[in-house]
């Protein structure tokens, strides 16, 4: 079931001022149940293109290495959300925002950030999970 993640005081969780203003921290699972409910593709969707045009066997190796490289990339923006989000947490016990002067500082825009490789991430491999298994060509029956 797809799950939209609401905006906080007007802005996204892409966005530094919804974790100013306090926003939730989505999980992993939430962001890519956006990202499934959304149809967006991600910035690689010229170069995954590219390659499932490509006739076999290279169409399949190019098609993998763009997954291998995405799915490194993926365990390393988790690894980096989590701590991010751990800073955010001890931010906000620590700090509480001043709402007459609010200040988005390196805390609020490190966890947008990765949100945002995040969202990338997933919209990569969902991309490259609903290409067709083969590229049929004009010699296939």
């Amino acid at each position: 079931m797809a799950q939209n993640l609401p905006p906080h005081a007007g802005y996204n969780a892409g966005h530094p001022w919804y974790y100013l203003l306090g926003g939730l921290v989505p999980t992993p699972k939430q962001i890519r149940a956006h990202v499934r409910s959304c149809d967006y593709h991600g910035y690689l969707t010229d170069k995954i293109i590219a390659a499932s045009r490509k006739h076999e066997p290279q169409r399949s190796e190019a098609l993998r290495a763009i997954r291998s490289k995405v799915m490194a990339q993926l365990r390393h923006d988790l690894s980096r959300y989590r701590q991010v989000a751990h800073e955010l947490r001890q931010h906000r016990l620590h700090s509480p925002v001043d709402l007459e002067r609010p200040v988005c500082l390196d805390v609020h825009t490190n966890i947008s950030l990765k949100f945002a490789h995040i969202y990338n991430d997933f919209a990569h491999l969902f991309y490259l999970d609903d290409l067709p298994a083969h590229q049929g060509d004009l010699l296939d029956f």
